[in-house]
Protein backbone atom coordinates (compact mmCIF):
# COMPACT_ATOMS: atom_id res chain seq x y z
CA UNK A 1 0.00 0.00 0.00
CA UNK A 2 1.16 3.52 -0.66
CA UNK A 3 0.24 6.85 0.89
CA UNK A 4 0.43 10.35 -0.52
CA UNK A 5 3.12 12.38 1.22
CA UNK A 6 0.43 14.88 2.17
CA UNK A 7 -1.57 12.28 4.16
CA UNK A 8 -1.44 12.94 7.87
CA UNK A 9 0.59 10.26 9.60
CA UNK A 10 0.38 10.30 13.41
CA UNK A 11 3.52 8.28 14.05
CA UNK A 12 7.08 8.15 15.31
CA UNK A 13 9.45 9.73 12.78
CA UNK A 14 13.03 8.73 12.06
CA UNK A 15 15.86 9.00 9.54
CA UNK A 16 17.96 6.27 7.91
CA UNK A 17 21.06 7.88 6.41
CA UNK A 18 21.99 4.64 4.56
CA UNK A 19 18.86 5.03 2.40
CA UNK A 20 19.01 8.80 1.84
CA UNK A 21 19.40 9.51 -1.87
CA UNK A 22 19.02 5.89 -3.00
CA UNK A 23 16.92 5.19 -6.09
CA UNK A 24 14.17 2.68 -5.37
CA UNK A 25 10.93 1.25 -6.67
CA UNK A 26 7.76 0.85 -4.67
CA UNK A 27 4.53 -0.92 -5.47
CA UNK A 28 1.28 -1.04 -3.64
CA UNK A 29 -2.42 -0.59 -3.87
CA UNK A 30 -4.48 2.53 -3.83
CA UNK A 31 -8.01 3.72 -4.44
CA UNK A 32 -9.18 4.29 -7.99
CA UNK A 33 -10.74 7.74 -7.96
CA UNK A 34 -14.50 7.74 -8.42
CA UNK A 35 -14.88 4.04 -7.61
CA UNK A 36 -15.01 1.73 -4.62
CA UNK A 37 -12.07 -0.24 -6.03
CA UNK A 38 -8.32 -0.26 -5.61
CA UNK A 39 -5.62 -1.10 -8.13
CA UNK A 40 -1.87 -1.70 -8.32
CA UNK A 41 0.32 1.36 -8.39
CA UNK A 42 4.01 1.47 -9.28
CA UNK A 43 6.44 4.20 -8.28
CA UNK A 44 10.14 4.91 -8.86
CA UNK A 45 12.04 7.72 -7.24
CA UNK A 46 14.60 8.79 -4.68
CA UNK A 47 14.35 7.83 -1.00
CA UNK A 48 14.86 10.74 1.37
CA UNK A 49 15.91 8.57 4.31
CA UNK A 50 12.91 9.80 6.30
CA UNK A 51 10.53 7.22 7.70
CA UNK A 52 7.54 6.94 10.01
CA UNK A 53 6.37 4.03 12.10
CA UNK A 54 2.72 3.68 13.05
CA UNK A 55 0.45 1.06 14.55
CA UNK A 56 0.93 -1.79 16.97
CA UNK A 57 2.96 -3.67 15.94
CA UNK A 58 4.56 -0.76 14.11
CA UNK A 59 4.62 -0.63 10.33
CA UNK A 60 7.46 1.37 8.75
CA UNK A 61 6.89 3.71 5.78
CA UNK A 62 9.69 5.41 3.78
CA UNK A 63 9.32 8.73 1.97
CA UNK A 64 10.09 8.66 -1.76
CA UNK A 65 10.39 11.89 -3.77
CA UNK A 66 11.58 12.95 -7.24
CA UNK A 67 9.20 10.40 -8.75
CA UNK A 68 10.14 9.30 -12.26
CA UNK A 69 7.36 6.70 -12.38
CA UNK A 70 3.88 7.13 -10.89
CA UNK A 71 0.26 6.48 -11.90
CA UNK A 72 -1.00 9.00 -14.51
CA UNK A 73 -3.46 10.75 -12.21
CA UNK A 74 -1.35 10.57 -9.01
CA UNK A 75 -1.56 14.11 -7.60
CA UNK A 76 1.71 14.29 -5.62
CA UNK A 77 5.43 14.34 -6.38
CA UNK A 78 6.14 12.24 -3.30
CA UNK A 79 4.75 9.07 -1.74
CA UNK A 80 5.09 7.06 1.47
CA UNK A 81 5.92 3.41 0.74
CA UNK A 82 5.49 0.50 3.16
CA UNK A 83 8.84 -1.14 3.91
CA UNK A 84 7.88 -4.52 2.43
CA UNK A 85 7.06 -2.91 -0.92
CA UNK A 86 10.27 -0.86 -1.34
CA UNK A 87 13.08 -2.26 -3.46
CA UNK A 88 16.54 -0.84 -4.05
CA UNK A 89 18.19 -1.99 -7.24
CA UNK A 90 17.95 -5.79 -6.86
CA UNK A 91 17.92 -5.40 -3.06
CA UNK A 92 14.79 -5.39 -0.86
CA UNK A 93 14.74 -3.29 2.31
CA UNK A 94 14.20 -5.52 5.30
CA UNK A 95 11.53 -4.67 7.85
CA UNK A 96 12.89 -2.70 10.78
CA UNK A 97 16.28 -1.99 9.15
CA UNK A 98 18.26 0.75 10.85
Amino acid sequence: MTKKATDSVPARAGFDEKLAGRIAECDGGGPIEGTRYAGRQDFRGRLTGEYVEEGDPPSRWYLMTELTLKPPQFPSDAVWCEVGNVFLIDEPIRSGSK
